[in-house]
């Protein structure tokens, strides 16, 4: 118990952390030690290129992005070693079609992370975007993320569930991709209190009209739509929602659409995709695991988008990095 309280306490403080791996590194294998090779640094500098579409002539928004953000986060990680040719490529064309073919209106990244979604949003759209982001130093890269390039799109540091207050933010151990409200009678170390809010709550208050949602927030994807199915009925967004099997998350999220009559795609390779009359994490592939869900039968210029987009995400190889 104790050992694992220590361990929370050093995932929870980011200076901690790196203290804990620099002093590690110095140590013999047997007792602890780490290879320097593999531990991560204080902050890690990259650049990444953004898609854009062959038709797009105007040439809005900026073909890259330069940023600097927390070494130990994973998607930042990521983006410096594959940028986003091999970061979820299939969900983000599906996304970045949607900006095109939905009516005017907000964007909102739930479960946002450091705003990859976010930053195509902004950069390839005039929509306002909204991230919703729990973690304080995730929600905070967010921020940094926005500010880079002008891109400017907002940061909530907020949770969205099926209730209004507050709630236990688990944080995982290994990846913070899975930090995820839990149902706990009181917190530890390896959880924090966030605030909480309905999508229809904080839709009201900040005024914003919502035309594309996308929701990832590791298995409570279920609560942030039945908190908001008021915004859904009366504004009919388009939704990417991460359904992870095993879970019951397909079942609640059939019977919560279901009733809005939306049609359900699993996002799975090249498109067209077919809609199902079932929801089923596993038709998706375990590195997306991402369902659209239209209020309407998507048309085939839809999924031409979706190529286009396919396309140029395959061209946004790593660009240089520093240190």
């Amino acid at each position: 118990m104790v050992t694992e309280q220590l361990r929370a306490l050093v995932r929870r403080y980011p200076l901690v952390r790196f203290a804990t791996r620099q002093i590690r590194v110095r140590l013999p294998r047997r007792l602890g030690g780490l290879d320097p090779a593999h531990v991560p640094p204080w902050s890690r500098s990259f650049t990444f290129a953004l898609p854009r579409l062959a038709s797009d002539a105007r040439g809005t928004g900026p073909d890259s992005l330069t940023l600097r953000l927390p070494g130990d986060l994973t998607v930042p990680r990521r983006l410096a070693a594959f940028g986003l040719a091999r970061h979820e490529p299939d969900s983000l064309a599906c996304f970045l079609a949607m900006l095109g073919h939905t009516r005017p209106g907000a964007v909102l990244d739930v479960g946002s992370g450091v705003g990859v979604y976010s930053v195509l949003a902004a950069a390839r759209s005039s929509r306002p975007v909204f991230a919703f982001e729990p973690t304080p130093e995730i929600a905070s890269a967010a921020r940094a993320v926005s500010s880079s390039a002008d891109l400017g799109f907002s940061v909530v540091e907020l949770a969205l569930s099926n209730h209004n207050g507050t709630a236990h933010l688990r944080r995982a151990r290994n990846n913070d991709m899975c930090n995820t409200l839990v149902h706990a009678a009181r917190g530890d170390l390896s959880h924090i209190t966030v605030g909480v809010s309905t999508l229809a709550r904080w839709s009201e208050t900040a005024s914003a009209a919502p035309a594309v949602v996308k929701i990832d927030t590791v298995g409570t994807e279920p609560d942030v739509v039945a908190g908001g199915l008021e915004v859904l009925r009366r504004y009919r967004p388009w939704m990417l929602v991460r359904v992870r099997p095993d879970r019951g998350v397909e079942e609640r999220l059939m019977a919560l659409l279901d009733p809005l009559e939306y049609t359900w795609y699993p996002v799975s390779g090249r498109p067209p995709y077919r809609p199902r009359p079932e929801i089923a994490g596993r038709a998706s592939p375990a590195s997306e695991r991402m369902w659209l869900f239209t209020p309407e039968p998507a048309p085939s210029g839809f999924w031409a988008s979706v190529s286009g987009w396919r396309e140029a995400l395959g061209a946004c190889s790593p660009g240089p990095r520093s240190a």
